[in-house]
């Protein structure tokens, strides 16, 4: 008879679950599956995966003042609109996204284009002509002069 290598292991001694753990981690590292969990992880990554930031709005005598936080967010993808008594902030990314793995001879692209946008109602019509706007650290900062409009004297 004879004795077998201590150090292979036989067919009778192989890790029990090992051809499933490969199966399961093949399925997961594959397509469909794999861009699914990228997808999910990329919506649970986004500074506002809800489609909304979070807007902050304080009025005085004279002003309105309107400050959004928008962390990650380049001052050139921002866009502010004024009609009547609404502020409009539209915020649109464009991403490229280049993977590469030499060890696999592989590279990849991803595109990826996200535009999210608050509208924010006013109590007042305001003076479009003398509105600032602010973007330092992520927040944006309106500032909006109240239009004055014309006392009426009653007789």
């Amino acid at each position: 008879m004879e004795k077998q290598n201590s150090n292979r292991p036989s067919k009778n001694n192989r890790e029990p679950f090992g051809d499933m753990m490969k199966s399961m981690n093949g399925f997961f590292h594959d397509r469909p599956v794999k861009g699914l969990l990228q997808s999910i992880d990329e919506f649970f990554s986004s500074p506002y995966p809800f489609g909304g930031f979070p807007v902050d709005t304080e009025e005085t005598k004279t002003e309105i003042i309107v400050t959004a936080k928008l962390p990650g967010v380049k001052k050139d993808e921002l866009t502010i609109d004024i009609l009547q008594n609404y502020v409009t902030i539209s915020v649109e990314q464009n991403e490229l996204k280049e993977e590469k793995d030499d060890l696999i001879n592989k590279s990849s692209q991803q595109k990826a284009y996200h535009r999210t946008s608050r509208t924010i109602p006013l109590s007042t019509p305001i003076n479009d002509r003398h509105v600032k706007a602010t973007y330092k650290d992520g927040v944006l900062k309106l500032v909006l002069p109240k239009l004055k409009g014309r006392n009426i004297e009653i007789k």
